[in-house]
């Protein structure tokens, strides 16, 4: 480079300089302004510039007219209102009236046509007006009674303001949907959510002839609202509580192992029947499912242990043969379960004598199995419910499929009937035919006569005589219920001898034995095809609920009232016949919360000695009762005694309420103190005397 001239390093040492001034003067001007704010008691930190920024910017949403807000809100599922709550301080603490209106349009649904699989076509109408809308909501967020729930700051404040609390509401309006609406998302990490069926049984209770499960608790952090968890009460000699112990609880105890608290539970099924065995299956909302109990007929779903046996599972544990699917519905039968997965395929495992797997034989099956049989393949399955001896499939199409025994009509469809004879058994097995057995002279002639044996009897002994495997009988491969051609079919309930059927306009059918009066067509013949129950229809009745049972039906109305119908023993069904001991007709239940007024319903369950219904505020009621070991009770004595006071009507289980967010459990190990002699750790001496009677001394 040429050397620079005088003129020009003249030049550069004016810009030089005049920089330099320039930072002098900036830096002079920085320090008044410091001292400035110090002086007035702000910040010297903060500039004016990034004072004015951190003002908050206007809410163009709460510029609207509140007609307007509450239109927008109302169309936002509780999750999302969730999340805008929770991002706008103005809407969380502004939400005291905009509640009311979202709370009515949930409760008082629009005549619509819904193009999603399995939804209801009829208004839901649970109150007629906002004042009775503000009345039911005010009664559900403060009711229940002392159920330890978690209360955020923000609710405290909220109430203290007048402006609502945000939080609880929206645990509880995300209950609502789940139980009118049945919105309820898969959410598997990597994957596109799904929708679960909007109704089937269990979405949050589930009972068998022994045992009760229900949704319950939750922290609302890492599992969502309440109703996360799960608890479970009954007996418990066979591992169906999941608590780890063979034990009976006289009141409902939740699960541990983090089952609501990071693990969230959508649905649980309990099954079992009058064979004294019985198992549960838990719907988790990563599509996951989890099952214990009874593991004898393979109806777990784990197949064989290391040491080729069937071991009771006493705790939850996940079924590996399903860790490749997401599930979205579980049923639990007697002997049996089955799942339905998000691309709508069936998985059937258990003891299949009687056909119920649907597998084309009388085989069982250990681990779950594949139903492509009787062009169900060709199927997109929406849902399943399993019952003692069969099981009822819903398509997206509302078609129905059923399949296992066909005894009563239970089925719905004609059948061909299954290899009775003995020769055909023993040639099945191998045998030969012509072998001759020789029988004792005094068993030759038996004492009875055949032909004077009662039709209950005589089909037990034809079960008897079912002897082979492999059958071609149409029971043991699903097949469609052509009766209901033409109606769209949006939940089935298969129960112990009876099955019910509800359409998509709130029309209720039922099939099967009707000698307990379990169909409600007002007599107790048995029906071998779906037959309309005329009581509702007349009566412009619309069904958006059902569970059959033993001998037992119920169901819930679009106005939130619980019908009941067949056995009445003990209150079973909360209804009281002493007369005869069965209703042939539905007959209408009542509810009452902790203050002693009626409310609502929006869900029920059917067993065998006892029913459970859940108020529409989230409570739990109980009707009848199942007998327990009174060894196994501790604090409970009170409350079995409270049950049983209120035998013939339904009674409010105190201090429990679904969507409340309630503390994770911990569990209780009792620790055994030590003393120690000389090198020895020993029990003391008087601890040894007191336990003189266990150790025979």
């Amino acid at each position: 480079m040429p050397p620079r001239t005088e003129e020009e390093k003249a030049r550069r040492r004016a810009e030089w300089e005049e920089r330099r001034k320039a930072r002098l003067e900036a830096k002079a001007r920085k320090e008044q302004e410091e001292k400035a704010s110090k002086d007035n008691g702000k910040d010297p930190n903060v500039s004016g510039t990034l004072e004015e920024e951190s003002e908050p910017s206007p809410c163009y949403f709460l510029m609207l007219p509140e007609d307007a807000q509450n239109q927008i809100l109302s169309f936002l599922a509780a999750r999302d209102l969730g999340a805008i709550s929770m991002t706008c301080k103005g809407i969380n603490f502004g939400m005291a009236e905009a509640r009311i209106f979202h709370f009515f349009s949930r409760v008082n649904t629009k005549l619509t046509r819904c193009d999603q699989a399995g939804h209801l076509a009829v208004q839901i109408k649970l109150c007629e007006n906002e004042s009775e809308a503000r009345a039911m909501l005010s009664c559900a967020l403060d009711g229940s009674g002392d159920t330890g729930r978690l209360i955020t700051k923000k609710s405290k404040k909220g109430k203290k303001t007048n402006a609502g609390d945000a939080g609880e509401y929206i645990a509880y309006a995300r209950f609502l949907e789940e139980a009118i609406k049945g919105y309820t998302l898969l959410q598997v990490p990597g994957k596109a959510a799904s929708y679960l069926p909007p109704i089937v049984n269990g979405r949050f209770a589930s009972v068998s002839p022994e045992h009760s499960l229900c949704r319950v608790g939750g922290d609302g952090y890492k599992s969502g609202a309440g109703g996360s968890g799960c608890a479970s009460w009954g007996v418990g000699k066979r591992g169906q509580l999941g608590h780890g112990k063979r034990k009976d609880e006289g009141k409902p105890r939740m699960l541990l192992g983090g089952i609501g608290y990071g693990l969230r539970v959508v649905q649980v099924s309990a099954g079992g029947g009058l064979v004294r065995v019985a198992h549960s299956l838990l719907l988790t909302s990563t599509g996951r499912v989890l099952s214990f109990g009874t593991a004898q007929y393979g109806q777990l779903g784990h197949g064989y242990s290391a040491g080729k046996q069937l071991p009771d599972v006493l705790r939850p544990k996940y079924i590996k043969g399903l860790s490749h699917l997401q599930c979205t519905c579980v049923s639990a039968g007697e002997l049996h379960s089955a799942v339905v997965t998000t691309d709508g395929d069936l998985y059937t495992w258990g003891d299949g004598f009687c056909g119920q797997l649907g597998l084309g034989d009388k085989r069982p099956k250990l681990v779950p199995q594949q139903v492509a049989e009787g062009g169900l393949e060709d199927e997109c399955v929406l849902s399943v419910s399993c019952g003692a001896r069969h099981t009822l499939v819903v398509t997206e199409d509302g078609e129905v499929f059923s399949f296992g025994l066909g005894h009563f009509g239970v089925l719905g469809r004609s059948y061909t009937p299954y290899e009775y004879f003995l020769n055909s058994a023993i040639a099945g097995l191998g045998i030969d035919e012509d072998v001759q057995v020789e029988v004792a002279e005094e068993h030759r002639n038996p004492p009875t006569n055949i032909a004077q044996l009662d039709d209950t009897v005589r089909n037990q002994l034809d079960l008897l005589t079912n002897l082979t495997l492999d059958d071609s009988s149409n029971q043991c491969v699903p097949k469609i219920v052509d009766s209901l051609q033409g109606i769209k079919i949006v939940a089935v309930s298969a129960g112990h001898r009876h099955s019910m059927f509800l359409d998509e306009d709130g029309n209720l059918y039922t099939c099967g034995d009707g000698s307990g009066g379990a169909l409600g067509h007002g007599s107790l013949e048995t029906q071998h095809y779906p037959m309309m129950v005329m009581y509702f229809a007349e009566k412009n009745i619309k069904i958006m609920q059902i569970s059959a049972g033993v001998d037992v039906s119920m169901a819930v109305s679009t106005e939130g009232e619980v019908y009941g119908w067949g056995n009445t023993k003990n209150g079973c069904i909360g209804v009281n016949n002493s007369k005869t001991n069965f209703v042939s007709l539905p007959d209408k239940v009542t509810i009452k919360n902790v203050h002693g007024e009626e409310i609502k319903s929006i869900d029920v369950e059917a067993g065998y000695l006892h029913s459970l219904i859940i108020g529409v505020d989230g409570s739990l009621h109980l009707c009848g009762n199942v007998d327990i070991d009174e060894n196994d009770l501790n604090e409970a004595e009170e409350v079995q005694s409270e049950i049983k006071s209120s035998l013939m009507e339904p009674a409010h289980i105190s201090n429990f309420n679904i969507w409340h967010r309630i503390a994770e459990p911990k569990e209780e190990n009792e620790s055994v103190k030590w003393k120690k002699y000389g090198k020895y750790e020993l029990k003391g001496r008087s601890a040894m005397m007191a336990e003189k009677e266990k150790w025979n001394i």
